[in-house]
């Protein structure tokens, strides 16, 4: 049973998770953390104290794991990234053995967005097509097989 005198004390909550890999990240999703934690400075300083506390808490929370993420960023510029082969924050075009192609840009963890073909350098058809030449053919190893998918082309975004 909840104690009725803490009704008002505010729930506490873990602390979100950070990586264990490195956070590298396009100047673009950098730009997007940066905001994101803009947002939540700008809801918390919004807040008052007779508003709830669990969402302030909350709030808190996200904003410590944003800065946490905002100090581990390695930025890496595609537009220096050579497009000879896939690398991080460069677009990859390929072509599965059914003949239908997909084009893929490799992000950081915090940019990757599967629908609109974004994926993390962490995933593993991120790992890969890392390192691939156009033409190359890679292995792709996915819970229900192996799918082989042809390297098409390689470009910046």
């Amino acid at each position: 049973m909840k104690d009725p005198d803490d009704a008002a004390r505010p729930e506490v909550l873990p602390e979100r998770p950070q990586s264990p890999h490195p956070n590298y990240i396009t100047p673009a999703g950098l730009q997007r953390l940066r905001v994101q934690a803009q947002d939540l400075q700008t809801r918390i300083q919004g807040i008052s104290p007779s508003d709830d506390s669990n969402e302030m808490a909350l709030l808190q929370r996200d904003l410590r794991w944003l800065e946490g993420r905002l100090k581990r960023a390695i930025p890496v510029d595609p537009a220096v990234q050579a497009p000879d082969r896939v690398r991080f924050g460069l677009t990859v075009e390929v072509r599965r053995e059914d003949g239908s192609t997909d084009t893929l840009t490799i992000v950081g963890e915090d940019e990757a967005e599967a629908g609109v073909g974004r994926i993390s350098w962490t995933s593993p058809l991120a790992g890969a097509l890392l390192d691939a030449e156009p033409g190359d053919e890679v292995v792709w190893q996915r819970p229900v097989g192996k799918a082989r998918l042809e390297v098409v082309a390689v470009r910046r975004p």
